[in-house]
Protein backbone atom coordinates (compact mmCIF):
# COMPACT_ATOMS: atom_id res chain seq x y z
CA UNK A 1 0.00 0.00 0.00
CA UNK A 2 1.02 3.02 -0.76
CA UNK A 3 1.10 6.26 1.43
CA UNK A 4 -1.92 8.09 -0.15
CA UNK A 5 -4.14 4.55 -0.04
CA UNK A 6 -3.93 4.52 3.60
CA UNK A 7 -7.54 5.54 4.64
CA UNK A 8 -9.09 3.98 7.85
CA UNK A 9 -12.75 4.60 8.34
CA UNK A 10 -14.98 4.75 11.42
CA UNK A 11 -18.34 4.06 9.15
CA UNK A 12 -20.86 3.46 12.07
CA UNK A 13 -19.73 7.13 13.52
CA UNK A 14 -21.41 8.79 10.33
CA UNK A 15 -24.85 6.69 11.35
CA UNK A 16 -24.61 6.93 15.52
CA UNK A 17 -23.98 10.88 14.88
CA UNK A 18 -25.50 13.67 12.82
CA UNK A 19 -21.97 15.45 11.88
CA UNK A 20 -21.39 19.40 12.60
CA UNK A 21 -17.86 20.56 12.69
CA UNK A 22 -14.60 18.83 10.80
CA UNK A 23 -11.24 18.99 12.63
CA UNK A 24 -8.04 17.67 11.08
CA UNK A 25 -6.01 16.49 14.20
CA UNK A 26 -2.60 15.16 13.93
CA UNK A 27 -1.43 12.28 16.09
CA UNK A 28 1.07 11.67 18.78
CA UNK A 29 2.69 8.45 17.96
CA UNK A 30 5.52 6.20 19.72
CA UNK A 31 7.74 4.36 17.08
CA UNK A 32 6.44 0.89 15.86
CA UNK A 33 2.68 2.61 15.74
CA UNK A 34 3.25 4.52 12.43
CA UNK A 35 4.57 1.16 10.65
CA UNK A 36 1.06 -0.74 11.61
CA UNK A 37 -0.55 2.32 10.44
CA UNK A 38 0.77 2.77 7.11
CA UNK A 39 0.41 -1.53 6.72
CA UNK A 40 -3.19 -0.78 7.61
CA UNK A 41 -3.56 -2.43 10.76
CA UNK A 42 -6.15 0.34 12.71
CA UNK A 43 -9.25 0.20 13.76
CA UNK A 44 -11.61 3.18 14.57
CA UNK A 45 -14.60 0.83 15.63
CA UNK A 46 -15.97 2.19 18.95
CA UNK A 47 -13.18 5.13 19.45
CA UNK A 48 -14.18 8.94 20.73
CA UNK A 49 -12.82 11.65 22.02
CA UNK A 50 -12.24 13.62 25.36
CA UNK A 51 -10.61 16.43 27.45
CA UNK A 52 -7.86 15.81 29.92
CA UNK A 53 -6.38 18.95 31.30
CA UNK A 54 -7.12 21.10 28.46
CA UNK A 55 -5.39 18.16 26.47
CA UNK A 56 -7.40 16.42 23.15
CA UNK A 57 -6.70 12.50 23.56
CA UNK A 58 -8.44 9.81 21.52
CA UNK A 59 -9.40 6.48 23.23
CA UNK A 60 -10.63 2.62 22.04
CA UNK A 61 -8.53 3.45 18.92
CA UNK A 62 -6.79 0.33 17.96
CA UNK A 63 -3.21 0.11 16.29
CA UNK A 64 -2.22 -3.75 15.67
CA UNK A 65 1.48 -4.29 17.21
CA UNK A 66 3.80 -3.78 14.33
CA UNK A 67 4.56 -7.30 12.85
CA UNK A 68 8.72 -7.34 13.01
CA UNK A 69 8.57 -5.14 16.16
CA UNK A 70 10.27 -6.53 19.29
CA UNK A 71 10.16 -5.80 22.82
CA UNK A 72 9.95 -2.35 21.72
CA UNK A 73 6.25 -2.43 20.15
CA UNK A 74 3.67 -0.11 20.94
CA UNK A 75 1.09 -1.07 23.31
CA UNK A 76 -2.68 -2.03 20.95
CA UNK A 77 -5.33 -0.08 22.81
CA UNK A 78 -3.62 2.91 24.82
CA UNK A 79 -4.86 6.57 24.86
CA UNK A 80 -3.26 8.44 21.91
CA UNK A 81 -2.69 12.63 22.35
CA UNK A 82 -4.07 14.54 19.56
CA UNK A 83 -2.55 17.76 18.15
CA UNK A 84 -4.75 21.11 17.45
CA UNK A 85 -4.06 24.40 17.68
CA UNK A 86 -5.06 26.06 21.34
CA UNK A 87 -7.74 28.22 19.69
CA UNK A 88 -9.51 25.05 17.93
CA UNK A 89 -8.77 23.15 21.68
CA UNK A 90 -10.60 25.50 23.66
CA UNK A 91 -13.51 26.10 21.47
CA UNK A 92 -14.41 22.31 21.14
CA UNK A 93 -13.58 21.99 24.60
CA UNK A 94 -16.58 24.97 25.42
CA UNK A 95 -18.86 22.93 22.92
CA UNK A 96 -18.72 19.62 24.43
CA UNK A 97 -19.41 21.21 27.73
CA UNK A 98 -21.69 23.59 27.47
CA UNK A 99 -24.51 22.00 24.36
CA UNK A 100 -23.90 18.11 24.93
CA UNK A 101 -21.81 17.63 21.99
CA UNK A 102 -19.49 14.82 21.55
CA UNK A 103 -16.16 14.35 19.58
CA UNK A 104 -15.96 11.41 17.00
CA UNK A 105 -12.79 10.36 15.27
CA UNK A 106 -14.38 9.69 11.51
CA UNK A 107 -11.30 9.34 9.16
CA UNK A 108 -7.66 8.00 9.87
CA UNK A 109 -4.75 8.62 7.27
CA UNK A 110 -1.56 9.59 5.82
CA UNK A 111 -1.18 12.97 4.41
CA UNK A 112 1.11 14.04 1.76
CA UNK A 113 4.13 14.41 4.00
CA UNK A 114 3.83 11.14 5.58
CA UNK A 115 2.20 11.78 8.68
CA UNK A 116 -0.78 10.31 10.30
CA UNK A 117 -3.72 12.15 10.96
CA UNK A 118 -6.94 12.13 12.03
CA UNK A 119 -10.05 13.75 11.24
CA UNK A 120 -12.17 14.36 13.90
CA UNK A 121 -16.27 15.72 13.99
CA UNK A 122 -17.93 17.70 16.35
CA UNK A 123 -21.02 15.63 16.56
CA UNK A 124 -24.82 15.09 18.36
CA UNK A 125 -26.14 11.76 18.70
CA UNK A 126 -28.90 11.03 16.63
CA UNK A 127 -32.02 9.51 18.09
CA UNK A 128 -33.41 5.83 16.81
CA UNK A 129 -36.39 7.63 14.78
CA UNK A 130 -33.35 9.59 12.96
CA UNK A 131 -31.36 6.71 12.37
CA UNK A 132 -34.28 4.90 10.46
CA UNK A 133 -35.11 8.10 8.57
CA UNK A 134 -31.16 8.02 7.04
CA UNK A 135 -31.91 4.77 6.11
CA UNK A 136 -34.87 5.45 4.55
CA UNK A 137 -33.06 7.84 2.69
CA UNK A 138 -30.28 5.89 1.47
CA UNK A 139 -32.90 3.41 -0.10
CA UNK A 140 -34.44 5.66 -1.74
CA UNK A 141 -31.49 7.44 -3.32
CA UNK A 142 -29.99 3.51 -4.15
CA UNK A 143 -33.52 2.97 -5.96
CA UNK A 144 -33.18 6.39 -7.85
CA UNK A 145 -29.60 5.75 -8.90
CA UNK A 146 -30.88 2.31 -10.12
CA UNK A 147 -33.79 3.48 -12.27
CA UNK A 148 -32.04 6.25 -13.96
CA UNK A 149 -29.17 3.57 -14.52
CA UNK A 150 -31.22 1.97 -16.64
CA UNK A 151 -32.38 5.18 -18.99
Amino acid sequence: MTQQQINIKNKRAAFDYELLDKYIAGIQLFGTEIKSIRGGHASLVDSYCFFNKGELWVKGMKISEYFYGTFNNHIPERERKLLLQKKELVKLERKTKESGLTIVPLRLFINERGLAKLEIYLARGKKEYDKRETLKEKDSKRELDRVTKHF
